[in-house]
Protein backbone atom coordinates (compact mmCIF):
# COMPACT_ATOMS: atom_id res chain seq x y z
CA UNK A 1 0.00 0.00 0.00
CA UNK A 2 1.06 3.57 -0.72
CA UNK A 3 0.83 6.32 1.88
CA UNK A 4 0.28 9.95 0.95
CA UNK A 5 -0.36 13.29 2.59
CA UNK A 6 -3.18 15.70 1.88
CA UNK A 7 -1.88 19.23 2.30
CA UNK A 8 -3.90 22.23 3.42
CA UNK A 9 -2.22 24.39 0.77
CA UNK A 10 0.07 26.95 2.40
CA UNK A 11 2.37 28.84 0.09
CA UNK A 12 5.16 29.39 2.64
CA UNK A 13 5.24 25.86 4.07
CA UNK A 14 6.65 23.67 1.30
CA UNK A 15 9.00 22.20 3.91
CA UNK A 16 6.16 19.91 5.04
CA UNK A 17 5.97 18.33 1.57
CA UNK A 18 9.76 17.96 1.52
CA UNK A 19 9.59 16.18 4.87
CA UNK A 20 6.87 13.84 3.62
CA UNK A 21 9.06 12.93 0.66
CA UNK A 22 12.04 12.28 2.93
CA UNK A 23 9.93 9.94 5.07
CA UNK A 24 8.86 7.91 2.04
CA UNK A 25 5.31 9.13 1.47
CA UNK A 26 4.40 8.45 -2.13
CA UNK A 27 1.99 11.30 -2.93
CA UNK A 28 1.30 14.88 -1.88
CA UNK A 29 -2.30 15.88 -2.61
CA UNK A 30 -2.53 19.69 -2.59
CA UNK A 31 -6.00 20.85 -1.58
CA UNK A 32 -7.96 23.36 -3.66
CA UNK A 33 -10.24 25.62 -1.61
CA UNK A 34 -9.97 29.24 -2.62
CA UNK A 35 -11.72 30.84 0.37
CA UNK A 36 -9.44 29.35 3.02
CA UNK A 37 -6.08 28.17 1.65
CA UNK A 38 -3.33 29.24 -0.76
CA UNK A 39 -3.68 28.56 -4.47
CA UNK A 40 -3.05 24.87 -5.06
CA UNK A 41 -1.19 25.29 -8.35
CA UNK A 42 1.21 27.85 -6.91
CA UNK A 43 1.97 25.41 -4.08
CA UNK A 44 2.41 22.57 -6.58
CA UNK A 45 4.87 24.60 -8.64
CA UNK A 46 7.02 25.38 -5.61
CA UNK A 47 6.82 21.78 -4.41
CA UNK A 48 7.86 20.52 -7.84
CA UNK A 49 11.00 22.63 -7.69
CA UNK A 50 11.91 21.47 -4.19
CA UNK A 51 11.22 17.73 -4.44
CA UNK A 52 12.37 14.98 -6.78
CA UNK A 53 10.48 11.76 -6.04
CA UNK A 54 7.11 12.33 -4.42
CA UNK A 55 4.14 12.44 -6.79
CA UNK A 56 2.37 15.79 -6.86
CA UNK A 57 -1.21 16.68 -7.69
CA UNK A 58 -4.43 18.32 -6.63
CA UNK A 59 -6.27 16.90 -3.67
CA UNK A 60 -8.73 17.63 -5.14
CA UNK A 61 -9.20 20.28 -7.86
CA UNK A 62 -12.69 21.73 -7.79
CA UNK A 63 -15.24 21.68 -10.58
CA UNK A 64 -17.25 24.90 -10.58
CA UNK A 65 -14.54 27.37 -9.58
CA UNK A 66 -12.53 27.01 -12.80
CA UNK A 67 -13.73 26.03 -16.27
CA UNK A 68 -12.51 22.67 -17.54
CA UNK A 69 -9.85 23.99 -19.97
CA UNK A 70 -8.27 26.04 -17.18
CA UNK A 71 -8.01 23.04 -14.87
CA UNK A 72 -6.50 20.94 -17.67
CA UNK A 73 -4.06 23.73 -18.53
CA UNK A 74 -3.03 24.26 -14.90
CA UNK A 75 -2.17 20.64 -14.18
CA UNK A 76 -0.46 20.28 -17.58
CA UNK A 77 1.72 23.23 -16.58
CA UNK A 78 2.78 21.39 -13.42
CA UNK A 79 3.52 18.32 -15.57
CA UNK A 80 6.04 20.46 -17.44
CA UNK A 81 8.16 20.86 -14.29
CA UNK A 82 7.38 17.52 -12.60
CA UNK A 83 7.03 15.12 -15.55
CA UNK A 84 5.94 11.66 -14.55
CA UNK A 85 5.17 12.81 -11.02
CA UNK A 86 2.00 14.81 -11.76
CA UNK A 87 -1.58 13.66 -11.22
CA UNK A 88 -4.99 15.33 -11.14
CA UNK A 89 -7.42 14.64 -8.32
CA UNK A 90 -10.76 16.24 -9.10
CA UNK A 91 -14.08 16.66 -7.29
CA UNK A 92 -17.45 18.38 -7.40
CA UNK A 93 -16.75 21.01 -4.74
CA UNK A 94 -18.16 19.83 -1.42
CA UNK A 95 -16.21 22.49 0.50
CA UNK A 96 -14.92 25.07 -1.98
CA UNK A 97 -18.38 25.83 -3.36
CA UNK A 98 -20.21 25.52 -0.05
CA UNK A 99 -17.80 28.04 1.47
CA UNK A 100 -19.33 30.48 -1.02
CA UNK A 101 -22.87 29.46 -0.10
CA UNK A 102 -23.40 27.26 -3.19
CA UNK A 103 -24.00 23.57 -3.71
CA UNK A 104 -21.47 21.33 -5.45
CA UNK A 105 -22.09 20.86 -9.16
CA UNK A 106 -24.55 18.16 -10.19
CA UNK A 107 -23.48 14.78 -11.47
CA UNK A 108 -24.25 15.55 -15.13
CA UNK A 109 -22.23 18.77 -15.10
CA UNK A 110 -19.44 16.98 -13.25
CA UNK A 111 -19.38 14.21 -15.85
CA UNK A 112 -19.19 16.68 -18.75
CA UNK A 113 -16.36 18.54 -17.02
CA UNK A 114 -14.41 15.32 -16.57
CA UNK A 115 -14.93 14.40 -20.23
CA UNK A 116 -13.46 17.69 -21.43
CA UNK A 117 -10.51 17.63 -19.04
CA UNK A 118 -9.60 14.03 -19.89
CA UNK A 119 -9.75 14.69 -23.62
CA UNK A 120 -7.54 17.77 -23.38
CA UNK A 121 -5.01 15.97 -21.20
CA UNK A 122 -4.96 13.17 -23.77
CA UNK A 123 -3.99 15.71 -26.43
CA UNK A 124 -7.33 15.47 -28.21
CA UNK A 125 -9.66 18.02 -29.76
CA UNK A 126 -12.95 18.18 -27.85
CA UNK A 127 -16.22 20.09 -28.02
CA UNK A 128 -16.60 22.50 -25.12
CA UNK A 129 -19.72 24.45 -24.20
CA UNK A 130 -19.23 27.88 -22.65
CA UNK A 131 -21.93 30.53 -22.16
CA UNK A 132 -24.35 28.50 -24.22
CA UNK A 133 -22.05 28.09 -27.22
CA UNK A 134 -20.26 24.88 -28.19
CA UNK A 135 -16.96 25.03 -30.06
CA UNK A 136 -14.05 22.61 -30.60
CA UNK A 137 -10.85 23.28 -28.71
CA UNK A 138 -7.45 21.74 -28.16
CA UNK A 139 -4.14 22.85 -26.70
CA UNK A 140 -1.95 24.82 -29.09
CA UNK A 141 1.81 25.38 -28.96
CA UNK A 142 2.49 22.49 -26.61
CA UNK A 143 5.60 21.82 -28.68
CA UNK A 144 6.96 25.14 -27.40
CA UNK A 145 7.09 23.77 -23.86
CA UNK A 146 4.42 25.88 -22.20
CA UNK A 147 2.58 22.78 -20.96
CA UNK A 148 3.04 19.00 -21.15
CA UNK A 149 0.39 16.34 -21.63
CA UNK A 150 3.11 13.67 -21.74
CA UNK A 151 3.93 11.70 -19.67
CA UNK A 152 0.20 11.03 -19.35
CA UNK A 153 -1.42 12.66 -16.31
CA UNK A 154 -3.70 10.25 -14.42
CA UNK A 155 -7.07 11.68 -13.34
CA UNK A 156 -8.47 10.44 -10.03
CA UNK A 157 -12.14 11.27 -9.46
CA UNK A 158 -13.41 12.12 -5.98
CA UNK A 159 -16.63 10.28 -5.23
CA UNK A 160 -18.58 9.70 -2.02
CA UNK A 161 -21.85 8.42 -3.49
CA UNK A 162 -22.84 5.84 -6.12
CA UNK A 163 -23.23 8.32 -8.99
CA UNK A 164 -19.91 10.10 -8.57
CA UNK A 165 -18.18 6.78 -8.01
CA UNK A 166 -19.78 5.62 -11.24
CA UNK A 167 -18.20 8.59 -13.00
CA UNK A 168 -14.81 7.54 -11.66
CA UNK A 169 -15.31 4.18 -13.35
CA UNK A 170 -16.64 5.79 -16.51
CA UNK A 171 -13.87 8.29 -17.21
CA UNK A 172 -11.31 8.26 -14.39
CA UNK A 173 -8.06 6.44 -13.75
CA UNK A 174 -8.97 5.94 -10.12
CA UNK A 175 -11.22 6.90 -7.21
CA UNK A 176 -10.62 9.19 -4.25
CA UNK A 177 -12.94 8.59 -1.28
CA UNK A 178 -13.02 8.69 2.50
CA UNK A 179 -13.99 5.47 4.25
CA UNK A 180 -13.30 3.86 7.64
CA UNK A 181 -11.36 0.57 7.76
CA UNK A 182 -14.33 -1.47 6.55
CA UNK A 183 -13.82 -3.86 3.64
CA UNK A 184 -17.51 -3.97 2.74
CA UNK A 185 -17.62 -0.20 2.18
CA UNK A 186 -14.61 -0.46 -0.11
CA UNK A 187 -16.19 -3.33 -2.03
CA UNK A 188 -19.38 -1.31 -2.48
CA UNK A 189 -17.42 1.63 -3.91
CA UNK A 190 -15.61 -0.65 -6.35
CA UNK A 191 -18.91 -2.10 -7.51
CA UNK A 192 -20.20 1.41 -8.21
CA UNK A 193 -17.07 2.14 -10.25
CA UNK A 194 -17.41 -1.10 -12.17
CA UNK A 195 -21.03 -0.34 -13.04
CA UNK A 196 -20.08 3.13 -14.25
CA UNK A 197 -17.37 1.70 -16.49
CA UNK A 198 -19.65 -0.96 -17.93
CA UNK A 199 -22.47 1.54 -18.57
CA UNK A 200 -20.01 3.60 -20.62
CA UNK A 201 -18.83 0.55 -22.56
CA UNK A 202 -15.46 0.74 -20.90
CA UNK A 203 -13.63 -2.21 -19.47
CA UNK A 204 -12.94 -2.04 -15.74
CA UNK A 205 -9.46 -3.27 -14.89
CA UNK A 206 -9.33 -3.34 -11.12
CA UNK A 207 -5.57 -3.88 -11.10
CA UNK A 208 -4.86 -0.61 -12.93
CA UNK A 209 -7.66 1.43 -11.34
CA UNK A 210 -6.03 3.39 -8.50
CA UNK A 211 -7.90 3.89 -5.22
CA UNK A 212 -7.14 6.30 -2.39
CA UNK A 213 -8.96 7.04 0.86
CA UNK A 214 -8.65 10.30 2.79
CA UNK A 215 -8.32 9.98 6.56
CA UNK A 216 -6.00 10.84 9.41
CA UNK A 217 -4.32 8.68 12.02
CA UNK A 218 -4.18 8.87 15.80
CA UNK A 219 -1.78 6.48 17.53
CA UNK A 220 -2.37 6.35 21.27
CA UNK A 221 0.42 6.70 23.77
CA UNK A 222 0.59 4.22 26.71
CA UNK A 223 -2.28 4.93 29.12
CA UNK A 224 -3.97 7.35 26.72
CA UNK A 225 -7.49 7.08 25.30
CA UNK A 226 -9.50 8.82 22.58
CA UNK A 227 -10.66 11.59 24.92
CA UNK A 228 -7.09 12.89 25.35
CA UNK A 229 -6.59 16.60 24.52
CA UNK A 230 -3.66 15.59 22.30
CA UNK A 231 -5.87 13.20 20.35
CA UNK A 232 -8.55 15.84 19.88
CA UNK A 233 -5.99 18.39 18.72
CA UNK A 234 -4.57 15.97 16.15
CA UNK A 235 -7.74 14.59 14.62
CA UNK A 236 -10.42 17.09 15.68
CA UNK A 237 -10.33 19.20 12.50
CA UNK A 238 -10.79 16.15 10.30
CA UNK A 239 -13.57 14.70 12.46
CA UNK A 240 -15.41 18.02 12.57
CA UNK A 241 -15.19 18.43 8.81
CA UNK A 242 -17.41 15.36 8.64
CA UNK A 243 -20.02 17.15 10.75
CA UNK A 244 -19.77 20.16 8.44
CA UNK A 245 -20.43 17.90 5.47
CA UNK A 246 -23.35 16.12 7.14
CA UNK A 247 -24.96 19.41 8.16
CA UNK A 248 -24.96 20.53 4.53
CA UNK A 249 -26.27 17.15 3.41
CA UNK A 250 -29.24 17.38 5.76
CA UNK A 251 -30.13 20.99 5.08
CA UNK A 252 -29.59 20.89 1.32
CA UNK A 253 -30.73 17.36 0.49
CA UNK A 254 -32.78 16.35 3.58
CA UNK A 255 -30.47 13.43 4.37
CA UNK A 256 -30.40 12.12 7.91
CA UNK A 257 -27.05 11.78 9.72
CA UNK A 258 -25.68 8.27 10.35
CA UNK A 259 -26.27 6.58 13.73
CA UNK A 260 -22.85 7.34 15.22
CA UNK A 261 -23.50 11.09 14.85
CA UNK A 262 -26.98 11.23 16.37
CA UNK A 263 -25.91 11.55 20.05
CA UNK A 264 -24.33 14.95 19.30
CA UNK A 265 -26.41 16.01 16.31
CA UNK A 266 -29.07 18.19 17.91
CA UNK A 267 -26.53 20.00 20.08
CA UNK A 268 -24.23 20.58 17.11
CA UNK A 269 -27.05 21.94 14.94
CA UNK A 270 -28.19 24.24 17.76
CA UNK A 271 -24.68 25.66 18.02
CA UNK A 272 -24.35 26.28 14.29
CA UNK A 273 -27.82 27.77 14.04
CA UNK A 274 -27.01 30.53 16.47
CA UNK A 275 -25.58 32.12 13.33
CA UNK A 276 -28.27 33.68 11.09
CA UNK A 277 -29.13 31.72 7.95
CA UNK A 278 -27.60 34.39 5.73
CA UNK A 279 -23.87 33.77 5.99
CA UNK A 280 -24.25 30.55 8.00
CA UNK A 281 -22.14 28.71 5.41
CA UNK A 282 -19.15 30.70 6.69
CA UNK A 283 -19.78 29.45 10.24
CA UNK A 284 -20.42 25.83 9.26
CA UNK A 285 -17.01 25.40 7.63
CA UNK A 286 -14.92 27.48 10.04
CA UNK A 287 -11.57 25.81 10.72
CA UNK A 288 -12.20 23.24 8.00
CA UNK A 289 -9.61 20.42 8.25
CA UNK A 290 -7.11 22.91 9.68
CA UNK A 291 -7.99 23.63 13.32
CA UNK A 292 -10.89 23.04 15.71
CA UNK A 293 -13.06 25.79 17.11
CA UNK A 294 -12.93 25.46 20.93
CA UNK A 295 -16.74 25.36 21.19
CA UNK A 296 -16.84 22.40 18.76
CA UNK A 297 -14.20 20.21 20.42
CA UNK A 298 -16.83 18.54 22.61
CA UNK A 299 -18.24 16.94 19.45
CA UNK A 300 -14.99 15.08 18.76
CA UNK A 301 -16.23 11.93 20.48
CA UNK A 302 -14.58 8.48 20.42
CA UNK A 303 -17.41 7.19 18.20
CA UNK A 304 -16.86 9.95 15.64
CA UNK A 305 -13.08 9.47 15.75
CA UNK A 306 -13.40 5.73 15.08
CA UNK A 307 -15.89 6.34 12.27
CA UNK A 308 -13.60 8.65 10.32
CA UNK A 309 -9.99 8.06 11.39
CA UNK A 310 -7.44 5.34 11.89
CA UNK A 311 -7.31 5.34 15.67
CA UNK A 312 -6.00 3.18 18.50
CA UNK A 313 -2.74 1.69 19.66
CA UNK A 314 0.01 1.28 17.09
CA UNK A 315 -0.90 -2.38 16.61
CA UNK A 316 -4.59 -1.54 16.24
CA UNK A 317 -3.81 1.09 13.60
CA UNK A 318 -1.55 -1.34 11.75
CA UNK A 319 -4.43 -3.86 11.77
CA UNK A 320 -6.82 -1.24 10.38
CA UNK A 321 -4.36 -0.49 7.58
CA UNK A 322 -4.05 -4.22 6.81
CA UNK A 323 -7.84 -4.51 6.59
CA UNK A 324 -7.97 -1.85 3.87
CA UNK A 325 -4.89 -3.18 2.10
CA UNK A 326 -6.35 -6.68 2.03
CA UNK A 327 -9.58 -5.26 0.59
CA UNK A 328 -7.56 -3.77 -2.27
CA UNK A 329 -7.14 -0.11 -1.33
CA UNK A 330 -4.03 1.29 -3.03
CA UNK A 331 -3.34 4.35 -0.87
CA UNK A 332 -4.17 6.00 2.43
CA UNK A 333 -3.90 9.79 2.37
CA UNK A 334 -3.42 11.51 5.76
CA UNK A 335 -4.77 14.96 6.64
CA UNK A 336 -3.77 15.89 10.21
CA UNK A 337 -4.40 19.27 11.82
CA UNK A 338 -2.12 22.06 10.66
CA UNK A 339 -0.52 22.40 14.10
CA UNK A 340 0.37 18.71 14.42
CA UNK A 341 0.90 17.58 10.83
CA UNK A 342 4.65 16.96 11.01
CA UNK A 343 4.38 15.04 14.28
CA UNK A 344 1.58 12.88 12.86
CA UNK A 345 3.37 11.90 9.67
CA UNK A 346 6.60 11.19 11.61
CA UNK A 347 4.79 8.96 14.10
CA UNK A 348 2.77 7.19 11.41
CA UNK A 349 5.97 6.53 9.47
CA UNK A 350 7.74 5.11 12.52
CA UNK A 351 4.84 3.04 13.87
CA UNK A 352 3.07 1.92 10.69
CA UNK A 353 4.97 2.47 7.44
CA UNK A 354 8.31 1.24 8.75
CA UNK A 355 6.68 -1.83 10.28
CA UNK A 356 4.32 -2.85 7.49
Amino acid sequence: MDFGVCVASKIDDIRYIERAEALGYSHAWIADSQMIWSDCYAVLALAAERTSRIKLGTGVAITGTRIAPVTAHSIATINRIAPGRTFLGIGAGNTALRLMGHRPVGVNEFGEYLRVVRALLDGQEVDFTFRGRTEPLRFLMEEQGFIATEPRIPMYVSGFGPKSQGLAGEVGDGLVMSIPPNASLFDRAMENCRRGAEAAGRGFDRDSFYTCSLTTAVILEPGEDLTSPRVIEECGPFVLSGLHYLYDQQHQFDREPPPHVRPVWDEYCALVEKTPARGRHLRVHAGHCTYSLPEEERFVTPDLIRASCLAGTAEEVRAQVRTLADAGLDQLMLLPSLATQERVIEQFHNEVMARS
